[in-house]
Order: structure tokens, then sequence, then C-alpha cells
């Protein structure tokens, strides 16, 4: 598997780096989101913790496939622009803490108390 990385923009602002890639797999099968995440990884100089694949489109009939990605600076700027589902496709889930629904206070019976 060979990766080409087709376009790169830095994106100061989110601290990240806004990848589109193509794929080269002649005679193999598409690869997973997480051997991509470890090529582009090797390739930008990251953590694979930092990067997450958000779509990946194969072409029929051909050994190509492209997609895009976001490389991140750090794990805080990952955790708080990422949107939960994402992270759970990209096995970093544990990156973000899963809401607590908070418990109603008990309700009064028969309402106001007599003296």
């Amino acid at each position: 598997m060979d990766i080409e990385i087709t376009e790169r923009k830095h994106n100061p602002l989110l601290a990240r780096t806004e990848v589109r890639f193509q794929l080269h797999h002649q005679g193999e099968k598409t690869p997973t989101r997480d051997q991509v995440r470890e090529k582009l990884a090797a390739q930008m100089n990251s953590k694979k913790g930092l990067v997450v694949v958000d779509s990946m489109n194969s072409a029929f009939g051909r050994s190509t496939t492209r997609g895009y990605a976001r490389v991140y600076d750090a794990q805080e700027a990952l955790a708080s622009n990422e949107p939960h589902y994402l992270l759970k496709r990209n096995k970093l889930e544990e990156l973000k803490p899963k809401k607590v629904k908070k418990e109603a206070p008990p309700a009064a019976k028969g309402g106001a108390k007599k003296r």
C-alpha cells in the first residue's frame, strides 16, 4: 500500500493539518482505517493517536482509494474539535468523556405540606 498526499493545509486556529490523500493498493483489499492512520502518521511525522481519518472512498474496479484526514498537534485539540462518532470510528473514544445525565430532584408528593 502506497499513500500519496495530494493536498495539505495547515489550520493554526484548530491546531491541525488537513490532508487529502490517495492510496494505491494494487492486488490488495482496501486498507482499514487503522492502517491508513498508521501510514499517515509515519508520513506526517506525527503519532497515530493524533490522526483522525474522516472519510475514505474506493473506486469500483480500481485499486485506488481517496480520503480526507486531520492530523492534530495535540490531544487536547483533537478531543475538543472532533465529534464523538468520528472518535469512535477511529478507536479514540476514550479521549472524549461521555456525558452523564443529571438526576432530577425528587418530586414532592401531594403538593404542599400542611401544618
